[in-house]
């Protein structure tokens, strides 16, 4: 499977409508994709509708979330979005966390992994056109279709972190997401990807394997420092981050981070991560160092890189300058 150079989109500072000449150009550039994210700015289907008019970039959701939208919607919202870029829209989709879903949106976290697997399964079906009636354990559907199903395929992504998540995207998805690990971490996550998909009967191979790997483009201080460490502390508290972490074997390491956590000492959980699992989470450094780390990603396993650029910079214009710079500067073709 080709190695593909892609972003994460929406790019901070810019607005979803200036993403049409953004995606222009990082198209000339030589990215190959654009994987939209969801947490608390905009929706994931948004940034792929504008990317995917301007560009013959191939587009994808990393991720939708099968807990606050309900199957039907997602399967419409996936609709409109092949529907702009046919045959290059991957629907990546998964559970998120316990944040999002319960305490942002009103939901429960129940057996994620089944809901994920059983969502996958009626997307199929809706997506292929089909009258749906399912009967899952986490929900059922009474005759559903759509409208107007996609002319061509859509390919179905699954977002994963531990092994049970990870063999639902062996048995039943396109592709896996993964997120937030080491390049040394993948893999042991890509193989259980691939024994699943193995036992399922499919073709381990054809599984491709996408990552959304943290770039943090700022110069070496303490201020980049700083945010840094609070988005390593802000994530790996997450319940469904931690558990993760616990799995890779970071549990010595991480330790005294949750521990000042738990305590509602936010300063001593920022000051207690080790360097070393900053440095190994999060590419930092020169242009040649990072683009050196994304190969080591690369290498190790992952098929599609898409770069999740950020910056501590506070003052708007001069955030936007950074960003473009970078990506400019991070090209998959340099000049």
């Amino acid at each position: 499977m080709p190695k593909r150079w892609a972003l994460s989109v929406p790019l901070d500072g810019f607005t979803l409508a200036e993403h049409a000449e953004l995606a222009r150009e990082a198209e000339r550039l030589g990215y190959t994709d654009a994987w939209s994210l969801e947490v608390d700015g905009v929706d994931c289907f948004a940034p792929l509708a504008v990317v995917g008019l301007a560009t013959r970039l191939r587009v994808g959701t990393a991720i939708a979330n099968v807990y606050t939208r309900g199957p039907a919607t997602l399967a419409l919202s996936a609709a409109g979005i092949a529907e702009i870029a046919p045959g290059r829209f991957c629907l990546g989709i998964g559970s998120g966390s316990e944040p999002v879903v319960e305490a942002w949106n009103g939901g429960a976290f129940a057996r994620p992994a089944t809901r994920v697997r059983e969502t996958a399964q009626f997307l199929r079906r809706a997506l292929a056109g089909e009258r749906v009636v399912f009967r899952g354990e986490t929900f059922a559907v009474d005759g559903f279709r759509l409208t107007k199903p996609p002319v061509e395929p859509v390919p179905i992504h699954i977002a994963a972190l531990r092994p049970g998540m990870l063999r639902v995207a062996g048995e039943v998805g396109d592709g896996a997401i993964l997120n937030w690990l080491a390049a040394d971490d993948v893999p042991k996550s890509v193989a259980v990807v691939r024994e699943a998909a193995a036992r399922a009967g499919r073709d381990p191979g054809a599984i491709e394997i996408t990552a959304r790997l943290l770039v943090n483009v700022d110069p070496p201080g303490p201020a980049a420092e700083t945010a840094v460490r609070r988005h390593v502390t802000a994530y790996l508290n997450v319940p469904v981050y931690r558990a993760f972490h616990e799995w890779l074997g970071r549990a010595a390491a991480l330790g005294p981070m949750w521990d000042a956590w738990e305590r509602g000492d936010r300063k001593g959980a920022v000051a207690a991560v080790p360097e070393k699992v900053i440095d190994d989470l999060i590419i930092r450094g020169s242009t040649d160092e990072i683009r050196a780390h994304v190969r080591r990603y690369l290498a190790a396993g992952i098929d599609t890189a898409f770069l999740a650029l950020s910056t501590a910079e506070p003052d708007p214009v001069r955030k936007r300058e950074i960003v473009l710079g970078a990506v400019r500067a991070l090209t998959p073709s340099p000049r």
